[in-house]
């Protein structure tokens, strides 16, 4: 068991580092895991009037291929409509919008972020 990662840890580790990111990047961070009936916004963060709604994927290794390319278009669907939900819940109707992913590969001090503005849109 020692070489084993614990998911939830790792995955926490992963959102925190993705939040950072966005934070040094001038982002405010609007919230974290929303969840509705629809499906689950990772992370919600505002700069400047626009509003991304931000998919965090992580990988161990890059052995284990592009975190990016793990977001389908079913999981597409599901954050475009809790995002949608997410502007009618909190009044944010006639923002600016995108959908972002952010990619954390590895763990600890060895973490590579990266940020893909723009990675899918509400039309998938």
């Amino acid at each position: 068991m020692g070489g084993r990662v614990d998911r939830r840890r790792f995955g926490q580790q992963g959102e925190d580092a993705a939040v950072a990111h966005l934070l040094a990047q001038g982002f405010r961070v609007r919230a974290r895991n929303f969840v509705c009936r629809w499906g689950e916004l990772d992370i919600v963060a505002e700069r400047d009037g626009l509003v991304a709604f931000v998919e965090v994927r992580m990988r161990s290794h890059a052995a284990w291929g592009d975190p990016a390319h793990t977001v389908s278009g079913k999981k597409q669907r599901r954050v475009v409509k809790a995002a949608l939900h997410y502007l009618f819940a909190h009044d944010l109707r006639g923002k600016e919008i995108r959908f972002d992913v952010v990619t954390v590969l590895g763990h600890g001090d060895r973490q590579q972020v990266e940020h893909i503005p723009n990675a899918f849109d509400a039309g998938m």
